[in-house]
């Protein structure tokens, strides 16, 4: 089987793709498609407890640590003392990181409507159909207990 013909291959490539061309969009306002999927993943009332955002992005606290830093040195996030627990803090939106919420919401729009615009709703449903399968098969962790066939 040649690589170009595995499924996992083939994902990889197109997040791949997908991410070089959401990277290159926020460079133009000086930002990541990480810093952007952070944005998006704040709520814009109340703010999110920071240790909510990781789990719910599927990023390592590590990593998410480096980018809030890099978003508060930019001015799109400011912490504050969480009311209802004091243990912990939330990130919360200024006026130019709710700017630029609204510009990544539009990008991820333009992308899905592109995407819809060129792909029939029947392959879509398809297509959402297979990744919930694979997703389903990691995390029940039934992929390697199978023997492979040639």
């Amino acid at each position: 089987m040649q690589k170009e013909q595995t499924i996992d291959h083939v994902l990889r490539a197109t997040w791949q793709a997908v991410a070089k061309m959401y990277n290159e969009q926020a460079a133009q306002y000086d930002s990541t498609m990480a810093m952007a999927f952070v944005l998006l993943n704040i709520d814009m009332e109340n703010g999110t407890p920071s240790t909510s955002l990781g789990p719910q992005m599927g990023m390592e606290p590590t990593s998410l640590s480096r980018i809030l830093k890099s978003m508060e040195e930019k001015g799109a996030i400011y912490r504050e003392k969480n009311p209802n627990d004091g243990r912990s803090v939330l990130i919360k939106l200024t006026d130019y990181g709710r700017e630029s919420r609204i510009t990544s919401k539009e990008h991820v729009i333009l992308f899905n409507q592109a995407v819809k615009n060129n792909i029939s709703e029947e392959k879509l449903k398809c297509f959402f159909e297979v990744t919930q399968i694979i997703n389903e098969l990691i995390l029940e962790k039934s992929i390697f207990k199978q023997k492979p066939t040639n």
